[in-house]
């Protein structure tokens, strides 16, 4: 295990652990666009570059492994310029509708451009203007705020195996395209919004819903599937207006598309909000001892007249491991019947 200095700090890392995450495990801030702790290193944003001892040059600090007795230093006034400038450039090929923008107060782009305290750009030129156009009904594309970091390319690669999309043309032209440009058309998991450090992708069900006033966030679990992955509801005003997932839970933060783009249901005016007995032919509200006293009864009733087997359970997929085993015991054990059954077709 090499032994790495970094801002007179040394810590001993593992072989091939980069210089980007020894100074993470020191707590030392170094800045990051294109980084992203789940994808492979690629170096594009330029923005993490620190000064090794020896290079006479900066070097991206995501994509060096560290050696031996390095020493590396991740700020000095030269370095925090060329930071600056890296931004500027960046910026400068930006539109400035923050005031607008869905990922505004959660825009990487947005606090580093705070944190350098870059009010003016000094590079005035053309920039590359697109027009907006996608058939899909999940994800907006804005790609005159996407800045190349290529995170999208790689989630959409390494984690969903999909490509749906990718770098196209060169220089100036370049962009993050689909094949033959034609409209997104994927498996929709939203995991190209979720990395996505600008407001480049959003989700087009999150449009003018909110964005961090006034926003409550409430841990739970995706009700789709038995798979459990871990979701937070963004709520504003007691209506849920987008789902995300934190990448310290089990999932990572990866989400399919119906935990991420299917919670319309849950203000659904179809939806059942207390149970309902039928009485002449008429659907009628009652309150749960009632409900559950009505069922108890009648189960007891068919149990005596025909047997345990002629009760059948089913369950649900959108309840949890947890609440269907509950469920099947419920079956099994208290009514007697190895009548159950589960739907998982949504």
């Amino acid at each position: 295990m090499p032994k790495v200095t970094i801002d007179g700090r040394t810590i001993e890392v593992p072989t091939g652990t980069t210089v980007l995450d020894a100074a993470k495990m020191l707590d030392i801030p170094i800045p990051t666009l294109c980084y992203h702790p789940k994808l492979t290193p690629f170096g594009g944003c330029r923005l993490c570059i620190v000064e090794i001892k020896g290079i006479p040059r900066p070097v991206t600090s995501c994509t060096t492994p560290v050696s031996e007795g390095m020493e590396v230093t991740t700020s000095t006034p030269q370095i925090e310029d060329l930071r600056k400038t890296v931004l500027e450039l960046i910026l400068s090929d930006h539109p400035n509708d923050c005031m607008v923008c869905e990922r505004a107060g959660d825009c990487t782009l947005q606090e580093l451009a705070y944190f350098y305290g870059i009010r003016e750009n000094r590079f005035a030129g053309e920039r590359r203007i697109y027009t907006k156009r996608d058939g899909n009904p999940f994800i907006e594309r804005d790609l005159e705020k996407c800045i190349l970091c290529g995170r999208c390319v790689k989630v959409c690669d390494e984690v969903q195996g999909v490509g749906a999309i990718d770098f196209g043309y060169r220089g100036f032209k370049s962009k993050i395209c689909t094949p033959y440009e034609k409209d997104l058309d994927c498996e929709f998991c939203g995991q190209c919004v979720a990395v996505c450090p600008t407001g480049a992708l959003t989700g087009k069900l999150w449009a003018f819903k909110g964005r961090q006033k006034d926003i409550k966030e409430i841990d739970t679990v995706c009700p789709y599937c038995g798979t459990g992955c871990n979701i937070t509801l963004h709520i504003r005003r007691n209506e849920v207006v987008r789902v995300t997932s934190r990448e310290d839970t089990w999932n990572e933060g990866w989400l399919c598309v119906k935990g991420r783009f299917g919670y319309k249901f849950i203000s659904s005016s179809d939806r059942l909000k207390k149970p309902l007995i039928k009485r002449n032919g008429q659907f009628e509200e009652v309150s749960w001892d009632k409900a559950l006293d009505y069922i108890a009864e009648k189960l007891n009733d068919i149990k005596s007249k025909y047997g345990a087997d002629a009760i059948g359970g089913l369950s649900s997929a959108r309840c949890t491991n947890e609440e269907n085993y509950l469920f099947q015991k419920l079956m099994r054990a208290a009514i007697g019947t190895n009548n159950v059954d589960h739907c998982a077709r949504l």
